[in-house]
């Protein structure tokens, strides 16, 4: 069976779109019925129309998808332009409502998806402007060779981001091949590759590099497009203008953060949140900004996740220069949101942590102390709270264990250990900001088991204690601050985005990690 090119399609696909990833090619085939200037494809005829058709565009749909709908009506006309004007080229369906077995053999996931046979490169394009230049790479060569600054200078300037190859020894170097092979298959990308003294002492450049180069405006609204490519450069300090771009004072407003970006391009990004965009909720839940605040600027270092709250309320040049400057300076003052602790916090079986006086509970070395973290509104939290009060008055008499809770939406708690309401952790005694993550059953029983093997003494415990970096890494709030940033943009220029010495796998496993996650993911 042909190996088949994969695209997945919204509901917003055009014909020119469709039109554009054609080819042509010589076919014959009788004996298939059309609709619409569409094979109807079936595990009967498919092997056929695989084997008479070099290049066949097919439609995996299903009846009941709205998307689906959306694009049968632009692929049918496309395939009816498209024959008039390449009669060689043919456009195929199959309704995967009926066909399981083609469903299954082509692991249709997503309705619809559209695959592009032959040749048998596996490859998702987004336009088609990326596939031809995938085509053109994988016949030719696959990037620039530069000879000067200017030339340098005209690719980088070209498109948004580009990618630059900086090797003093080119020929029959490991790592250029590599570097090669990542080109073919990123199209969505310019890639250049140098050798010139000229072009490295132009960029600062000592050993062996490859360094993506992004060109973005100053500040642009958040958009779905850009959210994987905030995360995946390394500026770790983000300031977020929270406003409505509706507003009267918008214009002025935005003026002036545009104005304070560029004093600070490449030490901190500068994002702009849209109140009035429902899907941006994530966002204002995570930086607790209510109606009342707006508009509001904050801080995230997405390295501790310390959050930082500009003093004053006006949006000017001269307060936003202020509050970067005492950032970067190390003078800002943390901005911690928690609830006042209440006056019966401990009175009850089950403590009520806010975060006041999170630290001082459970970073208490004598204590073992296992806390739920919860949010008010979930009805999987709501159903285990009862359960959580059960623990706690079976272990109210264990003075070295103390059992509590704390409303995360409410209450800013610095740890890199973020997970889905509810979530459990452990801060055991005599540990120094250790915390084990509990990833068990949500029953009494599996809890007091849990809770029974952690609290033994160490030379019993067969547990594991899995100190804070540990933690950090297996539970990264990587996930979670890209859906919180979600749609977002940047205003970096001609950032380098990674430098890697010329050694083979590590150069190839950096591209692939820092180049793809920009645009999306394509590679396994």
């Amino acid at each position: 069976m042909l190996t088949p090119l994969t695209f997945q399609f919204s509901a917003y696909v055009t014909k020119e779109t469709l039109l554009c990833m054609s080819l042509s090619v010589k076919a014959k085939l009788p004996q298939i019925k059309e609709e619409n200037n569409v094979l109807v494809l079936k595990k009967s005829n498919f092997n056929k129309a695989l084997t008479e058709i070099k290049y066949l565009l097919v439609d995996f749909y299903m009846r009941l998808s709205g998307p689906s709908q959306s694009l049968a009506e632009e692929f049918a006309e496309a395939a009816g332009q498209l024959k008039k004007e390449i009669p060689n080229v043919r456009f195929g369906k199959v309704d995967v409502s009926d066909q399981k077995d083609l469903k299954k053999e082509f692991n249709i996931q997503e309705f619809p998806t559209v695959k592009f046979f032959n040749p048998s490169k596996v490859f998702t394009a987004g336009e088609a402007s990326a596939f031809i230049t995938w085509v053109k790479r994988r016949l030719g060569p696959s990037t620039v060779h530069i000879n000067s600054t200017d030339q340098t200078e005209a690719i980088i300037e070209a498109e948004e981001l580009a990618v630059i190859g900086f090797f003093k020894v080119i020929q029959w170097e490991r790592a250029v091949e590599i570097f090669y092979e990542t080109a073919r298959d990123v199209p969505e990308l310019p890639f250049g590759v140098t050798a010139t003294e000229e072009v490295f002492a132009s960029y600062g450049i000592r050993k062996d590099t490859a360094v993506v180069f992004k060109k973005v405006g100053m500040v642009k609204p958040f958009v779905f497009q850009t959210s994987v490519k905030i995360f995946d450069v390394p500026v770790e300090n983000h300031i977020l203008l929270f406003t409505p771009k509706n507003s009267e004072t918008f214009n002025k407003t935005y003026e002036n953060y545009e104005s304070a970006a560029v004093e600070f391009r490449g030490k901190i990004m500068f994002i702009l949140v849209d109140t009035n965009e429902t899907r941006n909720g994530r966002v204002f839940e995570y930086f607790r900004i209510t109606e009342v605040d707006v508009p509001a600027v904050r801080i995230l270092n997405l390295t501790s996740d310390a959050r930082y709250k500009m003093p004053a309320d006006e949006v000017t040049v001269e307060n936003l220069r202020s509050f970067c400057q005492s950032y970067l300076a190390g003078k800002a003052k943390q901005h911690v949101s928690s609830e006042e602790i209440p006056e019966d916090w401990d009175k009850n079986p089950v403590k009520v942590l806010v975060g006041k006086n999170f630290n001082q509970v459970a970073f208490n070395k004598t204590k073992n102390v296992f806390v739920m973290f919860y949010a008010p509104w979930s009805h999987e939290c709501r159903k285990l709270l009862p359960i959580w009060d059960e623990l706690a008055e079976e272990y109210e008499n264990r003075k070295d264990i103390i059992i509590a809770k704390v409303d995360f939406t409410a209450n800013d708690i610095q740890l890199f250990m973020l997970d889905r309401y509810p979530f459990f952790r452990l801060f055991p005694a005599g540990s120094d900001n250790q915390v084990v993550v509990y990833a068990g059953e949500h029953t009494l029983e599996a809890f007091a088991e849990f809770l029974n093997e952690q609290s033994k003494p160490k030379a019993e415990a067969t547990g594991k204690v899995k100190d804070s970096m540990l933690c950090a890494l297996r539970m990264s709030p990587v996930q979670f601050k890209v859906a919180l940033l979600l749609n977002a943009s940047v205003t970096e220029s001609n950032l380098a985005v990674g430098g890697w010495d010329a050694t083979t796998t590590y150069l190839s496993r950096a591209l692939r990690r820092l180049v793809l996650p920009i645009l999306k993911p394509r590679l396994p």
